[in-house]
């Protein structure tokens, strides 16, 4: 928990050092046969410091810690799905005998036959998810070239992401089988389109979805605790951002007009806004299910970045945080802003630019009195010092 992925060390700042042990201890309702190796099996684990003694960094238990807050206090439950996007590509030799890696083709949005083309290893992933309890809701072609997406269902928090790990192993592992490599790295490419692991989250009470409003006379479809807990996550995003979107790369990937959710906003069924309330067809008309966070990508660790989405939500239910007025889709200008100008005025009210940089949402992290007591103090400071 205090090293980068630059060196097999310790970070600064981090408060940890070479000195002590954690156990890690396995959770055997996790554990799997792989099957891609029908010989071993995978587990996930919890970090202790001795067997039934949580250690304060295990990202794991910190999720579960923030979740028992929500469910005593306001006795909700938040529920997950993440959409994970990826590239597959292919190794190639060029003129000068040197090996490089890129997109296996260079088909368009959800492409039939871009999906054909890939169909065998497609089967053999689901077959695996199958094989994990990992359950897919959608798969396709995105808009990148070589670029797929994987839907996953909507389910408890924890499960979710612990699922989204299990997905990440499988989509690596049956790609590497075929001598394909699968990178969920959130800017793969410059010039291309970035890739999410965009979270839809919901709040249930008894098995209810209580997110959704009782009736109409709800403004934006949502019931009073969907819309509170949301402000708070909105109101407190450029400092999630240092957990969801935790690589220098992430920020490349988060600018304007990629629907990747640049300037702190929220809207209905706006892809353009980072927070997007959504209305499945099953969805009544007037009324949302769920909320979609998009500045969440695939280097970010799941656990942890659930955890500071479910912390900021309990404060907006303790505070009873209001919402701004949402980005109407029929009258937004977010495609047409200005870039240069980080705090456009649109609908009478300035948008504020999200962090741009990592450095900016590590200072924004530092400033938040609220996330360092809900998180812990010792994770607290660790997740900055690995961050900077």
């Amino acid at each position: 928990m205090a090293m980068s992925s630059s060196i097999d060390g310790p970070a600064d700042e981090t408060n940890l050092t070479a000195t002590g042990e954690i156990r890690l201890m396995p959770d055997l309702l996790t554990m799997r046969k792989i099957p891609w190796k029908k010989q071993e099996e995978m587990v996930l684990a919890d970090m202790h410091l001795r067997p039934g003694e949580p250690w304060e960094y295990c990202p794991r238990e910190a999720l579960r810690r923030v979740s028992k807050v929500l469910k005593d206090e306001f006795n909700l439950e938040m529920n997950a799905g993440f959409e994970n996007e990826f590239y597959l590509l292919k190794k190639i030799i060029r003129k000068e005998m040197e090996e490089c890696w890129v997109p296996i083709d260079s088909k368009p949005y959800c492409s039939s036959s871009g999906f054909d083309a890939v169909s065998t290893l497609f089967q053999e992933i689901i077959a695996a998810f199958n094989s994990l309890n990992v359950v897919v809701e959608q798969l396709h072609a995105e808009a990148g070239k070589g670029q797929f997406e994987i839907a996953l269902a909507h389910t408890a928090c924890t499960y979710a992401a612990d699922s989204l790990i299990f997905a990440r192993e499988a989509v690596r592992a049956v790609a590497n089988k075929q001598g394909l490599l699968a990178t969920s790295v959130p800017k793969y490419a410059l010039d291309d389109i970035g890739s999410g692991s965009h979270v839809h989250v919901s709040l249930w009470q008894n098995g209810r979805n209580v997110f959704t409003a009782s009736d109409t006379s709800s403004q934006y479809g949502m019931s009073k605790v969907g819309e509170e807990f949301m402000a708070g996550v909105l109101a407190h995003l450029p400092s999630i951002l240092a957990f969801t979107a935790p690589l220098p790369n992430s920020y490349d990937r988060i600018q304007p007009n990629t629907w990747s959710g640049a300037y702190q906003c929220w809207g209905n069924e706006n892809r353009e806004a980072p927070v997007r309330t959504a209305c499945p067809p099953a969805v009544p008309n007037g009324f949302v299910s769920n909320f979609e966070i998009k500045s969440f990508d695939g280097c970010a660790n799941p656990h942890l970045g659930l955890a500071a989405i479910v912390a900021a939500g309990i404060d907006g239910l303790r505070n009873h945080l209001p919402l701004p007025e949402p980005i109407i889709p029929d009258n937004s200008v977010l495609c047409f802003i200005n870039e240069k100008d980080e705090n456009p005025a649109t609908l009478n009210q300035k948008l504020l630019r999200l962090p741009t940089s990592l450095s900016e949402s590590i200072e924004a992290l530092e400033n938040n009195n609220m996330l360092r007591e809900m998180i812990g103090e010792k994770l607290f400071t660790a997740i900055k010092g690995v961050r900077k």
